[in-house]
């Protein structure tokens, strides 16, 4: 009996200091995570402080107008994903777009005015070499709030496949010849730095659209406007359609620096949560009216 309630009584000292020790542990943890918060944030108000004294003069993207009419919408035939059919007609009123893909220095330009998170895809960015490249990193609600800021929105998904295709109905930017590292920057596989597979956003001037516009295929991928629907071509209107009403996921154009050519065709449809970042995914604005 003895033996007994010493066992019980050593158990009871050794719960005790467990929980002492695990109470201990808790609390480390807790100023731990306030002191990488703390960190963190002066590390983001450095890094915003670094590019907003970075001189680099930051220029506007110019604007291309495009005019009102029809152009053919989706893919028919047997090499059409279920969302891209059917092919049909849109008529669009007037919009202007950007020429080009919005950059990491105009990015950072907003980052420093309205003290937004810099993308982490920014540990490596030197703003003297990068400046000129896509910005990656940044959400649907990123994207779309930068449009607002500088008097813009998101392209809606119709006006960037006609900005893209033009009214041919064409299967890339530059026509229907097969994609070529001189036309558009793809292929690069899923190593991402800045320095290795992002290009100047004015670069490849072969691979630009009917309208002008550049980088519609490959680069980055482009956040648009639209909600994502499989099915939304069924019966989607037939004049300056906005996609659903609400949605699980945001559409996204063009492919990217590193997928294969047949995700760089202008008809091409593809979807994520609005709230991912990522290496691959950047945008350009657009606004309703002539420019």
């Amino acid at each position: 009996m003895v033996a007994s309630d010493a066992w019980i009584g050593w158990l009871i000292m050794a719960s005790g200091r467990l929980y002492f020790w695990k109470a201990w542990f808790i609390q480390l943890l807790l100023v731990f995570c306030l002191l990488c918060d703390t960190l963190y944030a002066f590390a983001q108000l450095e890094r915003l402080r670094k590019f907003k004294s970075a001189g680099l003069g930051v220029i506007d993207t110019p604007m291309v107008e495009v005019p009102a009419g029809e152009f053919i919408m989706g893919l028919d035939g047997v090499h059409a994903l279920e969302d891209e059919r059917p092919a049909h007609r849109v008529w669009l009123d007037t919009f202007a777009i950007d020429q080009y893909e919005v950059t990491t220095a105009q990015y950072s330009e907003f980052l420093s005015a309205e003290k937004q998170t810099v993308p982490w895809q920014w540990e490596t960015v030197a703003l003297s070499r990068h400046g000129d490249r896509p910005v990656v990193g940044v959400s649907w609600q990123d994207a779309e709030t930068y449009c607002q800021w500088k008097g813009k929105r998101l392209p809606t998904e119709a006006e960037w496949e006609k900005s893209a295709r033009g009214t041919d109905g064409r299967s890339y930017p530059w026509g229907n010849q097969a994609p070529t590292n001189q036309r558009a920057n793809f292929g690069l596989g899923t190593r991402f730095s800045y320095d290795r597979v992002l290009e100047p956003v004015a670069s490849h001037p072969q691979g630009r659209s009917p309208f002008g516009l550049h980088h519609m295929a490959g680069n980055a991928y482009e956040w648009v406007q639209d909600w994502y629907a499989i099915d939304y071509y069924d019966d989607a209107p037939d004049r300056n359609p906005t996609g659903p009403e609400q949605g699980q996921f945001k559409v996204l154009r063009g492919g990217s620096w590193s997928d294969l050519p047949k995700y760089l065709l202008t008809y091409g449809r593809f979807k994520l949560p609005p709230d991912t970042r990522n290496s691959y995914v950047g945008f350009r604005c657009a606004r309703s009216g002539a420019e």
